[in-house]
């Protein structure tokens, strides 16, 4: 890790607390649910850490997994993040490169900051992710694991290149679907297919009509119409 920098010492002793605006913090509290979102990702295992640059002392605004370094939300930033800020600054850079540290009890972590900017450029923030790498190895992978209970919720994703790729798989994941289901009757199967395809949101795509009715071998007024019988029947009140 580079060695400290005048800057950072200056950061040190002048300049602990920040003049931020409004717009600032609304700014940083937006990325408050990323902070909960990366923890569950990657698991108990790795800490992730919102911190504000308004005032140093007590940096930390929100905290994810602490336990692996014993910090709690008020904590203040680290001399590590102190060395690092003058490099992100004048280097205009998003993040760090990944690096290697230890936890208070000496656990090993690798780690990332990236940079959070305002409008203007000027950082205001950081977003640590600490990955604890001391932890036993089936705890470790246990997080990226479904459990037993979660197996029947998984679901494929289509993950195409383009928009018309991704509405072709998913009317065809989709026709799989309702023609394995005894349930719907060979007769109802495109209504129903296109009432799935209305839930799945795929009509929300520019298109998304025309490249169902030719898929389906059905006119567009049609689909229009499956549409429009779906949309009533969600609108009308339960008894």
């Amino acid at each position: 890790m580079p060695a400290e920098t005048g800057t950072a010492r200056s950061l040190k002793k002048s300049a602990t607390k920040r003049v931020f605006s409004q717009q600032d913090r609304e700014l940083l509290a937006g990325y408050a649910g990323m902070v909960d979102g990366l923890a569950d990702m990657f698991g108990k295992h790795c800490e992730v850490v919102l911190h504000s640059l308004e005032d140093l002392e007590c940096s930390v605004v929100k905290i994810a997994n602490g336990f692996n370094t014993g910090r709690t939300q008020g904590a203040p930033i680290t001399d590590l993040a102190l060395r690092l800020l003058p490099e992100l600054e004048l280097q205009g850079l998003s993040h760090s490169p990944a690096y290697f540290t230890q936890s208070r009890q000496g656990s090993p972590m690798k780690s990332s900051t990236l940079a959070l900017r305002n409008l203007q450029g000027d950082i205001i923030g950081l977003l640590c992710i600490n990955l604890h790498l001391g932890a036993p190895f089936h705890e470790f992978m246990a997080d990226f694991l479904p459990k037993v209970t979660e197996l029947t919720e998984i679901s494929p994703e289509n993950f195409s290149n383009n928009v018309e790729e991704l509405v072709t798989l998913t009317v065809e994941r989709t026709i799989e679907e309702i023609n394995a289901d005894p349930e719907v009757a060979n007769n109802a199967k495109n209504k129903q297919i296109v009432t799935t395809l209305y839930e799945k949101g795929i009509f929300d795509i520019k298109d998304a009509i025309a490249m169902v009715s030719d898929k389906l071998n059905i006119s567009k007024h049609t689909v229009y119409l499956y549409i429009r019988q779906k949309k009533r029947d969600d609108e009308e009140p339960i008894a």
